[in-house]
């Protein structure tokens, strides 16, 4: 495979740095720090992960300006491989450290940050190649922009197969709750309350979602779809609180572009040619470390097409057990509020406590748990162990939850004749959650 620019995988390398400096700077600003990583007396841990914990207040604090610093490291391409590396690494512990701080974009930013890591972006365009001429290069293999493509693809892709279910298309569901409480918003307010506008932008995210890739492909539509990814992620930044997700699929949909768009853009704010220089013979030159990387990116590639499919293996309705529901891409796809309650019994006296989740969790990590059966038993293993620590054990654990998904009525989630405390979380089917309701979503009107 014959190399080629490098150039746009050094401004991916910029802009991907600076916008996760600035993605620290936010937890930091806003104090997310504190609320996300230190109040937490619980964390729910993932599956195989359950020995990661949360540093100390100070530290983890300290954590987030490391990573600051390393992320403008990256930018900058100064000693990019031991940071990036080292950025990568700390922003994978952040997510580590409670399940309930998951978001798609951060699982993204992470895949990204590691492809980052071992790529060559440091070879154009940095303080590496100005500081050692001879590492510059002024251009890198394709594999490296197609495995990018891929990834920017796979995310689009699946997130638009995600919301081809009736909820989505045929209810304007969760979209018709959402827009109703944007009547106050500019311009668009009044239009939010009307009928057909969540029917209109639910299958114009479906839409958009499942052919976005292929326009950008096309060098004829490139701009025009390029100024829709744009158009489509501001309005939605602007509308829903999902961070910095806008911001990092824009600046990862340029990697549809020429490889030379950098070098064409500072061409025409120079207003001078900028010519790209002919590989060396070194970058021509195949090489087993070459092939090694060939047959590692298909690897890759196929668990990032494998892990979104994860939910077929379980059956019913991914978005009520969640089972394979993280890592799928399956972005604002459902809206779902419970409640949960414990019922704790002594096996020995039959006493019973009524346990609140308050008691253990944050207001954000109840909100998320009470939607999530597998945080459900997690947090009844800890209800359970803390109650056999003080001594009022042995317990058998039961959960009344109550959920409504899309604005369903409440239904039970958990089966509440299963003592959840003599229940194991893996990776097969879990029989204590009850299936999902057959009834179709109500249609709530805007208020």
């Amino acid at each position: 495979m014959e190399p080629g620019d490098i150039a746009w995988l050094a401004a991916f390398r910029v802009l991907f740095g600076a916008s996760m400096a600035v993605s620290m700077v936010r937890f930091i600003t806003f104090g997310w720090v504190d609320e996300l990583f230190v109040r937490p007396s619980f964390r729910f841990k993932y599956f195989g992960f359950e020995w990661v914990d949360a540093l100390p207040p100070e530290p983890m604090h300290a954590l987030f300006w490391v990573l600051g610093g390393l992320a403008l490291c990256v930018a900058a391409g100064l000693c990019f491989r031991a940071a990036s590396l080292l950025f990568a690494l700390g922003f994978v512990y952040l997510e580590l450290v409670d399940v309930t701080n998951y978001l798609n974009h951060y699982y993204l930013a992470g895949l990204l940050a590691f492809l980052l890591a071992f790529s060559p972006a440091d070879r154009a365009f940095s303080l590496s190649a100005l500081l050692r001429p001879a590492r510059a290069r002024s251009s890198s293999p394709k594999l490296w922009l197609y495995l990018f493509r891929f990834q920017v693809g796979v995310v689009y892709v699946y997130a638009g197969l995600a919301k081809a279910h009736a909820d989505w298309l045929f209810h304007a569901q969760p979209l018709r709750i959402w827009l109703g409480s944007h009547g106050d918003f500019p311009v668009l307010g009044p239009l939010f309350a009307t009928a057909w506008a969540p029917y209109l932008m639910s299958w114009t995210g479906f839409l958009f979602d499942t052919t976005i890739v292929g326009w950008l492909s096309w060098r004829k539509s490139r701009p025009f779809a390029y100024l829709a990814v744009v158009v489509f992620h501001a309005l939605t930044g602007a509308l829903f609180p999902i961070g910095m997700f806008p911001a990092i699929m824009m600046l990862s949909a340029l990697v549809f572009f020429e490889p030379e768009w950098p070098r064409r853009l500072l061409a025409m704010v120079s207003r001078r040619a900028a010519p790209l220089a002919p590989p060396s013979a070194a970058e021509l030159r195949p090489s087993r470390l070459r092939a090694a990387g060939l047959a590692l990116a298909l690897g890759y590639c196929a668990l990032e097409l494998v892990m979104p499919l994860r939910f077929l293996a379980y059956g019913g309705n991914v978005r009520w057990h969640e089972q394979g529901m993280r890592f799928s891409w399956r972005v604002m796809v459902r809206e779902k509020n419970g409640t949960v309650t414990f019922l704790v019994k002594n096996k020995r006296t039959g006493r019973t406590w009524h346990v609140s989740p308050s008691r253990y969790l944050t207001d954000i990590q109840e909100r998320e748990m009470s939607g999530q059966p597998d945080l459900i038993l997690e947090l009844a293993h800890h209800v359970r162990d803390d109650f056999e620590r003080r001594g009022l054990g042995p317990v058998e654990v039961r959960a009344e939850a109550l959920v409504s998904l899309n604005g369903r009525r409440l239904a039970p989630i958990i089966d509440p004749t299963v003592d959840l405390a003599t229940v194991s979380d893996g990776l097969g089917r879990a029989r204590f959650i009850l299936p999902a309701p057959a009834e179709p979503p109500p249609h709530l009107k805007a208020i």
